[in-house]
This record gives structure tokens, C-alpha cells and sequence, in this order.
């Protein structure tokens, strides 16, 4: 038994689909499929517009962009998510205020925001970590209040909801990954969404190098030329056909993975009331689509050893960011609100299981064996 950390899933019509890319004559970007994917997330977020890209971080650079971020603004974040969350900023001159997590959800805590606020600060940037959405009305009530756009790192979010909102459709602005350990996948791959109409127009020069070539395509404009900063985001259509195939399975994906996050979260119980681990935490108004399933264990230590003992048995079981706060980048480019204890403390004891489709012949003899070490 040899068990991956992630296993790349495949529906079986995406091989299909690319060479029907190929067919059609059009490899480049803004083909028939990356207009399917596009309209497959404007209708089942609910966005303005969704505007497909080579990556997640290429999204967040179009939005860090899209709201002027300039030299010594600062940017509101947790210091626990990926480096693409802060560096996207950090290019246009931001500075990144890391705020600390809460302890049940990994999530900003959005009761620290306020006190990061500066005459500076410009945008709150939230990551649903795990798939489970933050606490979006206080934050947007937040940024209301202090006059601040909000920006949705939903890398891990696609099919989640906060109250009954899908992750992505409720700040001003959002980012959705399709990296390949991500549940819908396209090997690398990311979408803009746009909630706020006001961005939209110019999203769509930013992606296409600062031209207005999506207005010459439909008719507004006779030529297309410079009118702004951007650069090449756009995803080719091999990848967009490979994605349209996931899309269409969306839901099947989603539940089958549901399965496997239950099975583990129902075999773990015992173990949790004995103490010797916790479980995720998913608030009420949260539905999430099993993104990763995690133990928090006793520390460091305790996790190292175990991480060591599954590999041993060919289960990679993986630990996940280290802060950013703590970085070398992290503190030559940004700032802590506070102590950010519980930031620390977790990142220490967090533990990420296997969690792949395929996954389910093997997970009992995973969990026995996970018990075993634990």
C-alpha cells in the first residue's frame, strides 16, 4: 500500500474535450470551453463576471491591480495562507498587516480586524481556509464601515457556502484556485470573479495585457490597442477543456469527497474525547466541500513524529503553511497586528490526511493505521 498525499482526479471526458480544443483551431486563451468555464462560475456563484487565468495567483495580482494598491498601502490578511495571498500585493508596493487566526476555524479573526486598521490600510484580504468561509458579515460590515474593498482568497473554496452564499460571491472581489490538489482541477488554472460591476471592464483590459481586446471581439471598438497596465493571464484553451470536464461533475466530485471527510471525521470521534487530537470545526451558517481533512495534535513534536512514523508505512500525510509572518518575507515586507499566538500555536499541530477519489478502496486500512499511531 502506497498511499499519495493527493491523487489528480480525472472524470475521463478530458482528454476528449482537449482534443476537441484542438479541433476547433483555437489552443489560445478565450475559446468555446474558457467560455463555458466562465459561464459555469458567473451561474453558480452568482458573480458579475468570472474571468478564467493561468493560476490563482495570477487572479490576485489582477485584483491587487483592479484596486490601485500603491507604495505603503496596506493590505489586512492572515499570516496563515499561501505566499501568493501576500506576494500579490507585496508586487505593487503593498504591505501586508497579518492579522492572527481563530482557533475553531483557522479563519482571519475577524474580531482583530478593526485593530489593524490604519489610515493606510486598503483592502482585507480573507482565505477560507479548508473550504470553510470566514465570518463574511462582520468582515463586510468591517470594511463598510472603514470605507475598505474586500478580496476573497477562495483558492480552497469552490463549492462552499456561507450562508447559503457561495464562497467567492461576497466580497467585493475573489480569487478561486484549480491547481491540481485543489477538488476541481485543471493541473494549474485560476478564475478572477468580479462582484462589484464597477471592476469589471477593467479586469478584462488587465488580463489581456492592458488592452481592450475583449471589447474589439464583441463589436464595441473597431481596433484594440494599449490603454493599461497588464499582462498575460489568460489559461490557454487545453486547460479550459480540461477544467470544463471537471466542471460538469462538480457535484459528483463534491459529494464523493464529502464521503471520504466524513468517514475520517466519524473514525476520529474517540479519539478526540480521549484528548489525543481535535477535529475541524465547521460553523453552523458554513457549508464546506471537503477541501482537506486535518488533525490539530498535541505539538510539534508529536506531529513531526507522527508524520515520520506514517511515511514509514508509504501514507504521506503532510503538515501545511509555515506563517508568513515568520518568513524572511514576511517580515522584511509586512507587519503583525499583535502576537498572533494562536497563528503559531496551530501551525505547529496541524496535520493534513490523504484525501484523493480513488481514496475510499484503502481508507479503512488508512484509519486503522493512522490510530494505530496516534
Amino acid at each position: 500500500m502506497n498511499i499519495p498525499f493527493n491523487k489528480p482526479f480525472m472524470t475521463g471526458k478530458e482528454l476528449w474535450y482537449i482534443s476537441q480544443a484542438h479541433a476547433n483551431g483555437h489552443l489560445a486563451g478565450d475559446g468555446v470551453f474558457t467560455k463555458k468555464c466562465s459561464t459555469w462560475l458567473e451561474q453558480h456563484i452568482g458573480c458579475k463576471k468570472a474571468l478564467l487565468t493561468h493560476s490563482c495567483t495570477a487572479a490576485l495580482e489582477i485584483a491587487a491591480i483592479l484596486i490601485n494598491v500603491k507604495p505603503g498601502d496596506e493590505i489586512i490578511m492572515p499570516s496563515y495562507t499561501f505566499v501568493s495571498t501576500a506576494n500579490a500585493f507585496v508586487l505593487r508596493g503593498g504591505v501586508p498587516v497579518f492579522v492572527d487566526i481563530r482557533p475553531d476555524t483557522l479563519n482571519i479573526d475577524e474580531a482583530l480586524i478593526e485593530a489593524a486598521i490604519t489610515p493606510k490600510t486598503k483592502a482585507i484580504v480573507v482565505v477560507h481556509y479548508a473550504g470553510v468561509s470566514c465570518e463574511m458579515d462582520t468582515i463586510m460590515a468591517i470594511a463598510e464601515k472603514h470605507n475598505l474593498l474586500v478580496i476573497e482568497d477562495a483558492a480552497q473554496g469552490i463549492m462552499s457556502t456561507y450562508k447559503g452564499r457561495p464562497l467567492g460571491s461576497i466580497g467585493h472581489l475573489a480569487a478561486l484556485s484549480f491547481h491540481e490538489t485543489k477538488n476541481i482541477i485543471s493541473g494549474e488554472g485560476g478564475a478572477l470573479l468580479v462582484n462589484d460591476s464597477t471592476f469589471v471592464e477593467q479586469a478584462e483590459i488587465i488580463r489581456e495585457k492592458g488592452t481592450n481586446r475583449s471589447r474589439f471581439f464583441r463589436g464595441q471598438v473597431d481596433k484594440y490597442t494599449w490603454v493599461d497596465l497588464g499582462s498575460s493571464y489568460l489559461p490557454s484553451e487545453l486547460i479550459a477543456a480540461f477544467l470544463w470536464a471537471q466542471m460538469e461533475d462538480a457535484d459528483i466530485i463534491t459529494k464523493r469527497r464529502l464521503s471520504i471527510w466524513d468517514t475520517y471525521h466519524q473514525n476520529f470521534e474517540l479519539l478526540e474525547q480521549q484528548g489525543r487530537i481535535r477535529r475541524p470545526i465547521i460553523p453552523v451558517d458554513c457549508i464546506h466541500n471537503a477541501h482537506m481533512y486535518y488533525l490539530l495534535l498535541p505539538n510539534l513534536d508529536r506531529r513531526t513524529a507522527f508524520i515520520t512514523a506514517l511515511k514509514k508505512i508509504l501514507i504521506w500525510a503532510v503538515f501545511h503553511y509555515i506563517p508568513l509572518h515568520s518568513s524572511p518575507m514576511g517580515e522584511k515586507y509586512g507587519r503583525k497586528s499583535g502576537e498572533l499566538h494562536e497563528t503559531q500555536l496551530l501551525s505547529d499541530k496541524l496535520v493534513r490526511l490523504p484525501l484523493w477519489l480513488g481514496l475510499e478502496e484503502y481508507q479503512n486500512e488508512v484509519i486503522q493505521h493512522i490510530i494505530a499511531e496516534l
